[in-house]
């Protein structure tokens, strides 16, 4: 029986993948900042994928990734990228589509 909670939800559903290279600081930085940010202020509303470009080279290449680490927002909404270590919180909402309330 499909419900039409779960279609209402998974249309304000944030789709995220994040590209990182291993265990290198920014990405540490990246992955636990994203985090952070996703538990505020998406809680319950996410889907994180954390890609090791290095364990998964043939993914960043068909997302022709540019510049690591790199956060991809695939829904909702148009698709966006952010790049960094995520610590700027306020940066990381605008990019996500989300008030920041300032």
């Amino acid at each position: 029986m499909p419900s039409t909670d779960n279609d209402a939800n998974d249309a304000d559903l944030f789709r995220l993948r994040l590209f990182i290279t291993g265990a290198s600081p920014n990405s540490t930085r990246a992955v636990t900042n994203l985090k952070d940010i996703c538990e505020k202020h998406l809680k319950d509303k996410y889907e994180l994928e954390i890609i090791d470009v290095y364990q998964q080279p043939s993914i960043a290449q068909t997302e022709q990734i540019i510049a690591l680490p790199l956060l991809v927002k695939k829904a909702p909404g148009m698709e966006r990228r952010l790049i960094g270590d995520m610590s700027d919180v306020d940066k990381v909402l605008r990019g996500l589509g989300i008030a920041t309330g300032n």
